[in-house]
């Protein structure tokens, strides 16, 4: 079977405080759902680590109703270094994480209610989804963006990652990555104006051409019904210079750090990215068939995008399902094309951690 992108697995979230993070975004946009918690050392992410392996804490986390997860990442062996400006709309990398919600109201009037920086109205963009921002405690830039696909009901007031804007330097050239690899084949919209419905976030007030991308495509995969489908906004600024997100700083320090996707047959995406001029900068595969990552295992492989984004490929070979009994989902043993049961998704429910 030839390459398959199957949807957004995470969006990786590099944090000062983990732990902090974690309880922060589980009380306030319902990432509750721990998926695997390693401490280990980085070591073969040498590329954007400048060149040595970085002691490292994640944790994958999920929303049960739906989209992709949050990889929550601290640095443990150094300090971790924060963005030394404000991120403004049109800076170059992820400068957005978009979040599902199947209610836009409730999720507005209650994050305003518990005091969060919400930075705009009720606005629609120009496709006429509604949606409106709200910044964490850590400076990250939100969208909450209405869609009625939900996997399980809950009581959070939005669901997990429908995707992201990304600052570009040129919309065309990086389109070779999003278009041309990542399969986003549709255009929404494509742009150019200073926007009313950026109102209020910073950067807003400059000009931008806004391309919107979706896929065409319906995408199967073990664990497609919950990533579901998902969508990347590219941005390009007008008026002024961009700034790099990451300039004078590493993968993992505060921030977006990268956008994976997770994906079948990485042999024949490491031939296709080659060709198209994106070679892997980081490869599992050096390490065996298969890479150990704690509770999980899997092959993973990263690319650069032009403005300088890292998109990061997942092929999951086992996940930890009900971790104390022994159980673990082995994927190699599935169809790449045929969603898991309904009853099996259903079971990571019970991996919800309460406060």
């Amino acid at each position: 079977m030839s390459k398959q992108i199957n949807g957004i697995q995470q969006l990786g979230v590099g944090v000062e405080n983990l732990q902090e993070a974690f309880k922060w975004y589980r009380k306030n946009f319902g990432m509750d759902i721990l998926v695997f918690d390693e401490k280990a050392e980085a070591k073969l992410m040498l590329a954007h680590t400048e060149g040595l392996p970085r002691e490292r804490h994640a944790i994958l986390v999920l929303n049960m109703q739906g989209g992709g997860g949050f990889e929550i990442w601290q640095h443990t062996g150094k300090k971790p270094v924060p963005a030394g400006f404000e991120i403004q709309l049109g800076d170059l990398g992820i400068a957005v994480g978009k979040l599902k919600t199947a209610n836009i109201k409730k999720a507005f009037d209650t994050f305003q209610s518990n005091g969060l920086q919400v930075l705009s109205k009720i606005t629609k963009d120009p496709a006429g989804n509604p949606h409106f921002f709200v910044k964490d405690i850590y400076n990250n830039l939100w969208e909450l963006v209405q869609t009625p696909e939900v996997f399980n009901r809950t009581n959070a007031n939005n669901g997990g990652v429908l995707g992201v804007t990304i600052g570009v330097k040129n919309i065309e050239d990086s389109l070779k990555v999003y278009r041309d690899i990542l399969n986003y084949d549709q255009v929404v919209y494509d742009q150019s104006a200073v926007f009313d419905d950026l109102k209020g976030v910073p950067g807003s007030e400059n000009r931008f051409r806004r391309v919107l991308l979706r896929h065409s495509d319906a995408r199967t995969s073990p664990f497609s019904p919950i990533f579901g489908r998902s969508e990347i906004e590219l941005i390009q600024v007008t008026d002024r210079e961009p700034l790099d997100i990451f300039k004078g700083r590493i993968w993992g320090d505060p921030g977006f750090i990268h956008l994976c996707f997770d994906m079948h047959a990485m042999n024949d995406l490491r031939e296709e990215v080659k060709q198209k001029g994106f070679p892997f900068t980081v490869d599992s595969s050096h390490q065996g068939d298969t890479f150990d990552m704690g509770e999980a295992a899997g092959s993973f492989a990263y690319i650069q995008a032009p403005e300088g984004t890292l998109i990061e490929f997942v092929e999951t070979h086992k996940v930890p399902l009900l971790k104390k009994f022994g159980i673990y989902l082995n994927l190699r043993k599935r169809a790449a094309n045929k969603p898991l049961p309904r009853w099996i998704l259903n079971l990571f429910g019970l991996k919800r951690v309460n406060d």
